[in-house]
């Protein structure tokens, strides 16, 4: 682990939720300026967890598209899809998105962050089945009934930043009611640009706003592994603007901040 996050890791802080004896809380709210905003660090090799904002970290709202992650192990799961090249055919309603007015694989529509091709996906997995599994993977608040393909875009699904570091662990340790198969496939579709030689990056934006919330929320949720360790991450940006890809630079200056990304 790098001395700078080692250092934050290991800083005095007032706690905020009850938490374990390696957690603690730093202010890091420079890095996201004009938001109200969370940061959850986890250090898996250390045991320790690094909080901005712990409060709204263990608030809950949409997952917005970092659904995505558990959505494709769904299909995987259920046989919906075979494989990271399983195509979707467009189905010609011109979108905002230019990139999304094409056929998809899975791989690109997680890249592209298509939300037709998840959304039928979720149609082909139907109601049952994707109630099951969302019970099966312990996903937030387990509720689906906002509509098979709606219901993680600002409706009745809810998770927290802690809750998304949480499920980011149990897949990276294997500890999901899946398959290696299944969870070897998803991680490789998470994977990002290397920011660093030695560093595997992985991780997923969301946008969406919450019915009744004032703004919208962004995220940027997922994972670094370098020199033989792990670090989860997941940080949600709310205001006016807010969004996950306005979230991802934000946050990866707060994890370079802390030693978890290089500096660029």
């Amino acid at each position: 682990m790098r001395p700078a996050l080692a250092l934050a890791l290991a800083s005095l802080a007032l706690p905020s939720t009850p938490v374990t004896a390696g957690d603690s809380e730093r202010d890091l709210g420079a890095f996201f300026p004009g938001f109200r905003a969370t940061l959850v660090v986890r250090d898996v090799r250390a045991g320790r967890t690094l909080r901005h904002a712990a409060p709204l970290a263990a608030r809950r709202a949409s997952p917005c598209s970092t659904f995505k992650i558990p959505n494709s192990l769904i299909g995987l799961e259920t046989g919906v899809i075979a494989d990271a090249s399983f195509v979707l055919p467009w189905d010609g309603i011109r979108r905002s998105r230019e990139e999304w007015n094409r056929d998809h694989d899975l791989r690109s529509a997680m890249k592209q962050s298509v939300v037709w091709y998840y959304q039928e996906l979720a149609r082909r997995v139907g109601p049952e089945r994707m109630q099951k599994w969302v019970f099966a993977l312990r996903y937030g608040n387990e509720d689906i009934s906002g509509g098979i393909d709606r219901f993680w875009l600002g409706s009745s699904m809810r998770l927290s930043a802690d809750e998304q570091v949480d499920f980011l662990g149990r897949l990276h340790a294997g500890e999901l009611p899946v398959s290696p198969r299944s969870a070897a496939i998803v991680k490789e579709i998470l994977l990002q640009d290397a920011p660093g030689f030695g560093v595997v990056y992985r991780g997923k934006t969301g946008s969406c706003q919450d019915p009744g919330a004032p703004q919208p929320h962004g995220w940027w949720v997922g994972s670094v592994e370098k020199e033989g360790s792990l670090v989860l991450y997941a940080a949600r940006i709310e205001g006016p603007g807010a969004s996950g890809m306005v979230c991802r630079p934000m946050a990866e200056k707060a994890l370079a901040s802390l030693g978890v990304l290089p500096a660029r």
